[in-house]
């Protein structure tokens, strides 16, 4: 009987702790202030994939390290990832995903672009920001990710939100088999 009560008990726990989840990363679109200019904030939904996309190409030189499956079954997983993207005049300008691994207490950036002419803007600073919020509401203790070797300007954004080296992944990138960094942010 009572280990009945105690499995009831554990379940009825954890429910409430996946509702928690679910509400937190549940985010309203709405309207954000970066620099003075105005944005639209809004969940990534299937009908994004395409111009995500077409980020992906501009950034990374015409290539797509993720294709369309592998985005659509990341937004599609609502209690544990959250892809957030930036609007201007309705075009997409920025996106940011996350996997949040509530037994580890952890959130890891999968992946972060902002069109390159809208870079240097402010962009990619508000979404880490926005995402290390939500892990702080979620009482995570760390956010991760990994970042290209070459990519000294992101490193450096990254640093200045608090991130620290924590290693280096040899040959990790697809295609060009480049050195990734990873890096940590310890919350208090």
């Amino acid at each position: 009987m009572l280990k009945k009560f105690k499995t009831w008990y554990q379940n009825i726990f954890k429910q409430q702790e996946r509702l928690k989840r679910r509400e937190l990363l549940d985010v309203k679109n709405h309207q954000v202030e970066i620099r003075d200019t105005l944005y639209f904030l809004a969940k990534a939904q299937f009908t994004d994939i395409p111009e995500i996309l077409g980020i992906e190409r501009a950034v990374y030189g015409g290539k797509t390290p993720w294709d369309s499956t592998a985005f659509a079954a990341e937004i599609n997983r609502i209690n544990d990832r959250l892809y957030l993207v930036l609007r201007r005049n309705d075009r997409l300008l920025a996106f940011v995903g996350c996997s949040f691994y509530h037994s580890k207490k952890e959130a890891h950036v999968t992946n972060i672009a902002v069109v390159p002419d809208y870079q240097n803007r402010g962009l990619g600073y508000f979404l880490m920001t926005t995402v290390i919020k939500k892990t702080r509401e979620l009482e995570y203790l760390r956010v991760t990710l990994e970042v290209r070797i070459s990519n000294e300007h992101a490193q450096r954004i990254y640093r200045d939100l608090g991130f620290q080296n924590d290693g280096i992944k040899r040959g990790y990138y697809f295609g060009d088999h480049e050195d990734a960094q990873d890096m940590t942010l310890i919350l208090n």
